[in-house]
Order: structure tokens, then C-alpha cells, then sequence
């Protein structure tokens, strides 16, 4: 069938996590919640989903949506720098917001898109089960089109 889904005359791409149903990755959850060495390269490996929501960009007389865009989701904290959200699964997503749509992406993907967007940050499950930041090198790292991923046992 090639590298696409056909469909009455036109080609859609293929999935990239076909399958995937949402549900987090137990290895990564865990290397998370132990602060494992490993994490860097589980992440490398990983499935994330990327948070993007609607924004209201003109309202109609009556309040309602004129125009709006998606637009991914990022935070600052005290100190003014940014980060990316992202998720290990849609259960976190929905902890965090349940209005938010996933957008499926690898983890160097994800590092990319937030140094790609000026952040200095990717945050992952912000709301829980437990949260991780991957910041400086280790982001840059993660984001290399060169990444490698090698895991290991937490």
C-alpha cells in the first residue's frame, strides 16, 4: 500500500505510533518517578503526547468564536523562562486539562519543538503522576537529530 492510507483519490500519511491508544509507557513513568540515570534515553525512545489547545483570537458580538487557532502550551515559571508541556499519557493530559488535544510526537521531536520555540524547558506531566523537566544540555541533547537512545533498567 506505500507510505500512505488511501482514500478516495487522496494520500494520507502514515501514523507514527500506529496502535497507540493513549496509554503511558510504564518503563518511562517509572524511570521518571526514580529519577533513573537512564531517563534521558527512555525519553529518546518514547512516545509523548504535546498538549495544543484552542485560542480565541476574535469573538463574535454574542461572545461566541469568530477565529480561533490551536496552538501548543507552554508555561513560565518565577523566573521567566518557558517550557514545553508534554505528556506520558492521555490520564496526565486530562489531570492537567481535559480540553487539551494530544498531538503524538517522539521525545527528541518534542525537545526540538521547544528549543525550536525559544524554550528553555520540556515539561513533562506537569499535573502529575510525577513531574520531570528536562532542561539545558540534556534538552539540547534529547534534540539532536543524531539522538541515539540506549535504555536501561531503572
Amino acid at each position: 500500500m506505500g507510505h500512505g492510507v488511501s482514500g478516495g483519490g487522496r494520500s494520507l500519511a502514515s501514523p507514527a505510533f500506529p496502535g497507540d491508544d493513549g496509554a503511558p509507557d510504564p518503563a518511562l513513568r517509572a524511570a521518571i518517578a526514580c529519577g533513573s540515570g537512564d531517563l534521558d534515553d527512555r525519553l529518546g525512545a518514547a512516545r509523548l503526547l504535546v498538549a495544543v489547545v484552542a485560542v480565541l483570537d476574535e469573538a463574535d458580538e454574542g461572545g461566541g468564536d469568530k477565529a480561533s487557532h490551536m496552538a501548543v502550551v507552554s508555561m513560565v515559571n518565577a523566573t521567566g523562562e518557558r517550557g514545553l508541556l508534554a505528556f506520558t499519557g492521555l490520564d496526565a493530559l486530562a489531570a492537567w486539562d481535559p480540553r487539551a488535544r494530544p498531538v503524538p510526537v517522539s521525545g527528541p521531536q518534542a525537545a526540538r519543538a521547544a528549543l525550536e520555540d525559544g524554550a528553555e524547558a520540556l515539561v513533562i506531566d506537569v499535573a502529575g503522576p510525577v513531574r520531570a523537566a528536562v532542561t539545558g544540555e540534556r534538552l539540547r541533547a534529547l534534540g539532536a537529530a543524531d539522538f541515539r537512545p540506549t535504555p536501561a533498567d531503572c
